[in-house]
């Protein structure tokens, strides 16, 4: 038996020292043009360099992220497929929805988490507010008048969302995207009131003048968005909401696979010209193991089901 172990083993390794041999697929569950699916062409971009296979980013949006994350459990642990999941999926579903087609902690073996960031709360230059209390109070002047976009039922945005409602008394209509990219366009023409953007998405368009940001959902400012004040400085005290965005693969995918793939990452995560596209506050920057990353998911199913629970948020 301690033979075929052993050979199995080097049979594996020298799997992974080949892989891969062909392109791999990287799964984003919403669409293109959001915080998710930046991190995911980034990284697939230097990933690609690095291991001569190109990395084919594969937008599912929809269904508060859970179709890609289906796809992703569903799919053979071969190497080639993998999934650049959110807090939304991993954490909040699990809270908000009775059943899943996945099982955030079962069904995948983490790789990396890739990193953290925050959301800007951002309005068209069309709404007459310039600041986050003035939307406050036109929210609460005109209750159930405002729209609000998401990028998915369920998903960070969304809960950003819920979570200021409650906190600030206001009332506001959720109108569901299939990611935080596909809500932009009507944000900026008015079409919508308002939208928590993550700021690697945001930010240009904010600099540019086609969005307003009133506030970043960290408990202080933002080093992507220095002039913007938290929203807990900005007059909501203890609002606050981190994202992040990890690399997961379906469960059975041969540990060796796993280490190169997270060594890979780790090694392109903390180049200038990644650090600068995926930066946001608290960024890991590759820091971490496979295991600290699994660990790290199911802290977050813990913290957020608390939270979730009892800010008494509820998917209809």
């Amino acid at each position: 038996m301690g033979l075929l172990t052993a050979v199995l083993c080097a049979s594996s390794a020298c799997a992974a020292q080949s892989y891969p041999t062909r392109p791999i697929r990287m799964l984003v569950p919403y669409a293109p043009g959001g915080g998710t699916d930046v991190s995911a062409r980034v990284v697939g971009q230097k990933m690609t360099e690095t291991l001569g296979q190109p990395i084919i980013i594969d937008n599912r949006g929809g269904a508060s992220g859970h179709i890609a994350m289906e796809i992703a459990a569903r799919s053979a642990p071969d190497g080639y497929t993998f999934v650049m999941s959110t807090v939304g999926p991993m954490a909040f579903s699990p809270a908000l929805y009775s059943s899943l087609p996945f099982d955030p902690v079962k069904d995948y073996a983490p790789v990396v988490l890739v990193s953290s960031s925050v959301f800007a709360l951002v309005v068209g230059p069309g709404l007459q507010v310039r600041a986050f209390k003035e939307l406050i109070a036109l929210a609460k002047a005109q209750p159930g008048k405002l729209t609000f976009a998401s990028g998915g039922t369920g998903g960070a945005s969304h809960i950003a969302t819920e979570m200021l409602q409650l906190m600030a008394g206001i009332n506001m209509i959720h109108v569901p995207y299939k990611g935080g990219g596909a809500a932009l366009p009507d944000v900026m023409t008015g079409q919508i009131s308002m939208l928590f953007a993550d700021v690697i998405g945001a930010r240009q368009l904010v600099s540019a003048g086609k969005l307003r940001a009133l506030g970043v959902t960290s408990a202080r400012r933002s080093a992507v968005m220095p002039d913007v004040p938290s929203i807990a400085e900005a007059g909501l005290p203890g609002y606050e909401l981190t994202s992040w965005n990890g690399v997961l693969a379906p469960a059975g995918t041969p540990r060796p696979i796993i280490e190169r793939l997270n060594a890979v990452i780790v090694r392109i995560l903390p180049l200038p010209e990644v650090a600068e596209r995926l930066a946001g506050d608290g960024s890991e920057f590759g820091r971490n193991t496979p295991e600290q990353f699994a660990a790290f998911i199911r802290s977050e199913g813990v913290k957020w089901r608390k939270i979730i629970q009892a800010a008494k948020i509820r998917i209809q």
